[in-house]
């Protein structure tokens, strides 16, 4: 049965990052990068579509905290978000014990055809049932969330940028760049505070699939992206971004 996704929902996303600052360092875009990153919006930009918005980056960079500015930014009633952590393969057939030996950094862990089916389907109007995984049980649960159609859709998660079927539908591609430092505390904290995980488990599962998963698929999405976020989300550059957006989407919606 299907669970509507509400503005509450949306706006909490989970808490998936944790708001940890970089030292309190002000994260700015490199003027030039900005430049040529928001005119690729009017280029990618097809009337009356709605415009996709992929945000890509590593465990803890600050991709959840780009689609809340997102969604406080052009509202929620006009945004759809795609959770890519949603998306992981249907391990139903595998006993618990299979399943905790599983990988769920590496790709191939994820259901990308029918990420791409429901990107697909709201693009053309109509709602998906967008799966729930369940972490406690390392498997999809039986429960799904109605994601309606709307003017903009968010599709987030550490590899948005890495399938091309899924890039292809895409009119914006963002990559969120955060120190590996960083990163690491940000999922520490999250995994020891959501996910009931020991410090020691969360340690070695970052040494082990984390840290070279990132460094073999992940960064190398970078390629792919129109803007790249340097040093993390920050409000100035994602309020270019949401302005640029905005006037682009009063030609799709215009109440």
């Amino acid at each position: 049965m299907g669970v509507h996704r509400e503005a509450s929902e949306l706006k909490a996303l989970r808490q998936r990052e944790d708001p940890v600052s970089d030292n309190g360092t002000l994260c700015k875009l490199q003027t030039g990068a900005m430049t040529e990153g928001v005119a690729k919006i009017s280029m990618n930009k097809t009337n009356n579509e709605p415009f996709v918005i992929g945000v890509a980056g590593g465990s803890g960079s600050g991709k959840s905290t780009v689609t809340r500015q997102v969604l406080a930014s052009i509202g929620p009633k006009r945004v759809a978000v795609v959770m890519l952590d949603d998306y992981y393969l249907d391990q139903s057939h595998m006993s618990p014990q299979d399943r905790r030996q599983q990988n769920y950094d590496h790709p191939d862990a994820f259901d990308w055809p029918l990420m791409t089916a429901h990107v697909a389907s709201l693009c053309k109007g109509e709602a998906i049932e967008m799966p729930v995984y369940d972490f406690a049980a390392d498997n999809r649960s039986s429960q799904t969330i109605t994601v309606k159609p709307a003017p903009v859709i968010v599709v987030e998660g550490l590899y948005a940028l890495y399938d091309p079927e899924l890039s292809k539908l895409m009119s914006l591609k963002i990559y969120v760049d955060t120190a590996s430092d960083v990163r690491f505390i940000r999922r520490l904290q999250r995994d020891i505070q959501e996910r009931g995980r020991s410090t020691e488990s969360v340690v070695n599962q970052y040494l082990e699939t984390v840290r070279p998963m990132h460094k073999q698929f992940i960064e190398p999405t970078k390629r792919n992206a129109d803007v790249i976020l340097p040093h993390g989300a920050n409000g100035p550059a994602v309020d270019i971004i949401t302005t640029k957006v905005m006037s682009l989407v009063r030609d799709i919606d215009p109440h």
